[in-house]
């Protein structure tokens, strides 16, 4: 279904400033472009060489293709990296791993030309030498993890996992409606919870009084999105379709609060709002057992 454009300029930008904009693929991993580029010459060369020589295209091909989307995978956890003030290295080097395909990839390709083994193994570690330039390394160590308890982090992490399946489930189920002003509106909900995430990863300290904002309480959003989807295909009911943003706003509104309370270290009256966030969600028809923990908490 096409989507109509919204910029700066577009009549009913002024309406909502903070409309949350789609993820602009970085400069770098577009230009992971020019591998995949580069694997689809050696696919199609393949098909015009003998057996033998067929085999080694189609595993410079394979070689490339992996290359390409490990050096993007790489890229994007660089960037998340880069983004938070604490953060673990990855667990698997993605990049480098790049740059070791792409010289295979060459190496074997190389191999073709019957040159013997100077000319493919010398290109094999120029293309792997230009890969790593070109895209650089993987993180290799922790960043601010000094003095940060792992126990609590690996915690927060599983709840923050959770809460992304609750926002997750929200899209996909305003998603059939094909209501693009309802999407905008989930995914300004779903920047504020992510803003609250990052807050609880970069100090794990503050899961204890954020956990029911990260997993009860977009449970609770979650069951009213579905709630009013369903209605909305039965009948166009506008009245439920106010209540259910009036929610979204206050939701969205107490999300941003509970942030700017834990940034500032003001974790005392940080459960004030729970019972008319409780009353709210109970009014669209959930029901919350808030003595229960997120099944991303042992």
């Amino acid at each position: 279904m096409a989507e109509r454009y919204r910029g700066r300029y577009s009549p009913d930008a002024s309406a909502d400033p903070g409309r949350p904009t789609r993820r602009i693929p970085s400069r770098a991993e577009r230009w992971t472009r020019m591998v995949f580029l580069l694997s689809l010459l050696f696919a199609a060369k393949a098909f015009v060489q003998d057996p033998a020589d067929m085999l080694r295209f189609l595993l410079a091909f394979a070689a490339l293709l992996l290359a390409t989307w490990l050096t993007r995978e790489g890229i994007r956890a660089k960037e998340a990296y880069d983004e938070r003030r604490t953060a673990r290295r990855p667990a698997f080097p993605r990049k480098i791993f790049g740059s070791v395909l792409t010289g295979l990839g060459l190496g074997l390709a190389a191999a073709s030309t019957g040159a013997g083994m100077v000319l493919p193994v010398l290109t094999g570690l120029a293309g792997a030498a230009l890969h790593f330039l070109a895209f650089g390394p993987d993180p290799m160590k922790d960043k601010g993890m000094e003095g940060v308890d792992t126990y609590q982090q690996d915690r927060a992490a599983r709840i923050v996992a959770e809460g992304e399946g609750y926002l997750t489930e929200m899209r996909a189920a305003a998603l059939p409606l094909a209501d693009r002003q309802l999407s905008d509106r989930i995914d300004s909900f779903a920047a504020a919870a992510r803003t609250l995430f990052r807050t609880v990863e970069d100090d794990p300290r503050d899961l204890t009084a954020a956990r029911r904002y990260l997993g009860i309480y977009l449970m609770g959003a979650r069951d009213a999105t579905i709630k009013f989807a369903d209605l909305w295909r039965r009948e166009k009911d506008t009245a439920a379709r106010a209540d259910y943003e009036a929610l979204l706003t206050d939701l969205e509104t107490n999300f941003a609060q509970r942030t700017r309370a834990l940034l500032s270290d003001n974790r005392s009256d940080l459960d004030v709002e729970i019972s008319v966030l409780r009353e709210r969600l109970q009014r669209e028809g959930v029901v919350l057992d808030l003595n229960s923990k997120p099944e991303g908490e042992a």
